[in-house]
């Protein structure tokens, strides 16, 4: 068994979730949906985190995980992300699954499910999708309730 397998098997799940419920806040403040991701590699130092900016970067693509991505890319000087770790608060996208794959992270950690737009199990399943070249390990359902709620409050202020 790898270092990393070791790592996947006793990570600390809820330390790395938590840090991304901080970046999710970061979104909610700033009037964002509240998603927040980080990135860690093989030895569990962070290479990098982000929340959603879609609204003020003006950018569709700016969710959490893409952003803990490319942040991460220029940290280490490269686009593949073997033997990481991806925490984020809310179940990935179609668009963030791909970018996943592609740049191969390893294990996706998430908090609560997307049903609407999920493509780590709940509406779609890239990661088991054994045409792709890439298959991420996904566990769910870390500080699940922490994460929902972060997204049911945001959304309950938005309709009053």
């Amino acid at each position: 068994m790898t270092k990393f397998e070791k790592n996947i098997l006793n990570p600390d799940h809820q330390y790395f979730m938590k840090l991304a419920l901080v970046e999710a806040e970061k979104a909610f403040k700033a009037d964002e949906v509240p998603v927040g991701a980080v990135l860690i590699d093989q030895d569990q130092n962070i290479l990098s985190a982000a929340y959603n900016q879609t609204i003020s970067k003006h950018d569709p693509t700016a969710h959490a995980e893409i952003l803990t991505l490319r942040k991460a890319g220029k940290r280490i000087n490269n686009y593949r992300f073997v033997n990481t770790t991806l925490y984020v608060t809310v179940e990935p996208c179609i668009m963030c699954m791909g970018a996943i794959i592609h740049s191969r992270v390893r294990h996706v950690v998430f908090g609560t499910p997307d049903l609407k737009w999920g493509a780590a199990g709940s509406l779609y399943a890239f990661h088991d999708d054994m045409r792709l070249n890439h298959q991420p390990r996904i566990t769910k359902g870390i500080c699940k309730k922490q994460c929902k709620r972060l997204m049911v409050d945001f959304f309950k202020e938005k309709r009053l």
